[in-house]
């Protein structure tokens, strides 16, 4: 067990100090604090808001030269990640430093002014994963309102989108579904980093007034980079993304997991990577899943019990699915063919003839962006009957993207 120990610690140096990819809190290091330099500054951040050696933004922060740190801001999950998913966040103080914490997931998602009342600037370091119903880019864009309602400054320090800066899918967000998990008028998956995805809310009027924005970007990295290519380590985001890889089954079946229709492996020990439910044929839906071919994805039967959320302690039957091919795959579809297999295979247990459920369908509609996708579908059950709809902004906002990238 030592050497298996040692063997772990010596693989993880390796790969922090052959780090391909500087982040945003690095090359602000490297360029002296310059740009905070005389400021009193309050920080959105979380665990995942570290530099190569994994030492906090917090901590840099409060330590640097010429800098003052005066206030933290906790999104979901917290500043040091205490609060589990969808758990209220408290204000607080930071016991390391003893500066106040604010919440921005309790009773106010956007800062107040009395919130912001000390500060000068506004800096945020969080690592996302690429997905609009992911909540991190909300508390991001909301912040930025708050910037420029109190005549603040805005920073993002850059870190890499795990998805890569090619892949967009899904339409754009529309007025009536405007919610904390579809905050922007942006695709599903938006193919931008945190740093020009604000740049694009900032400069397409996409926010409710204009804040003095400067983003410091990352060095050496690429739009076509994996993560694992970045050299950086992984922290995980929340608690069910442990690896970078994670969120790419988030966005194949997140969607999906907004009902209680099936386990997507929440409480289990593959979040986001199955689907399954009791009294189904695993054998049968992995047979028919695989028959459908889709570019980048296999499927395998599965057998197990969860552990608590959908299913707890049931005996649980599905697929376990693997992405085969990252540049092929149209994640967001994958989730969507399923609740069609299963609608053909098992059609009393199809996800919308259920009344128990309905009660989620105003969450599908918010994730989705529009109730299209549901209202199409549910119809015969047919992914090809949605699949116009959901692929019809694509392109044009991967057009407008384009004046935003920072990364080639």
């Amino acid at each position: 067990m030592k050497k298996i120990a040692i063997l772990t610690l010596l693989t993880l140096s390796f790969c922090i100090l052959q780090a391909q990819v500087k982040t945003g809190i690095e090359v602000l290091r490297d360029n002296g604090f310059n740009i905070l330099q005389g400021k009193r500054v309050g920080l959105i951040t979380n665990p995942t808001g570290v530099d190569a050696q994994l030492k906090s933004t917090v901590d840099i922060l409060h330590e640097a030269p010429g800098v003052k740190l005066v206030a933290l801001y906790g999104p979901e999950h917290g500043v040091r990640g205490d609060a589990y998913a969808g758990g209220e966040v408290s204000n607080s103080v930071d016991k390391t430093t003893g500066i106040p914490v604010y919440s921005l997931y309790g009773k106010s998602r956007k800062p107040t002014s009395d919130m912001l009342k000390d500060v000068d600037v506004i800096v945020y370091d969080i690592q996302d994963i690429g997905c609009r119903s992911y909540t991190f880019i909300s508390t991001m864009g909301l912040a930025m309102e708050a910037a420029a309602e109190n005549g603040k400054e805005f920073v993002v320090l850059d870190r890499p989108n795990p998805l890569g800066g090619l892949r967009v899918e899904g339409n754009l967000a529309e007025d009536k579904f405007i919610s904390f998990v579809s905050q922007f008028k942006i695709p599903y998956l938006y193919g931008l980093t945190c740093g020009e995805l604000a740049m694009l809310l900032n400069g397409e009027n996409m926010l409710k007034g204009k804040c003095k924005l400067t983003v410091v970007p990352m060095k050496g990295w690429k739009r076509d980079m994996s993560y694992s290519q970045t050299g950086l380590p992984w922290v995980l985001p929340s608690p069910h993304i442990p690896y970078a890889e994670s969120a790419f089954y988030y966005a194949a079946s997140g969607i999906l997991g907004e009902f209680d229709f099936m386990s997507i492996g929440v409480g289990y020990t593959l979040p986001f990577q199955l689907f399954a439910k009791d009294s189904i044929d695993a054998e049968l839906l992995a047979n028919t899943m695989n028959a459908l071919h889709l570019a980048g994805v296999l499927f395998r039967p599965i057998h197990f019990k969860p552990f608590y959320a959908v299913g707890e302690g049931a005996d649980y039957s599905g697929v376990q699915y693997f992405i085969t091919d990252f540049a092929k795959v149209r994640l967001t579809e994958i989730q969507f063919y399923v609740m069609q297999a299963m609608a053909r295979l098992y059609p009393d247990k199809q996800c919308f003839n259920d009344s128990v459920r309905k009660s989620r369908y105003r969450m599908f509609d918010q994730v989705c962006g529009t109730d299209q996708i549901r209202l199409l579908l549910s119809k015969r059950m047919q992914v090809d009957d949605i699949l116009s709809y959901w692929r019809k902004d694509e392109k044009a906002f991967k057009k407008l993207s384009e004046k935003y990238y920072m990364y080639k």
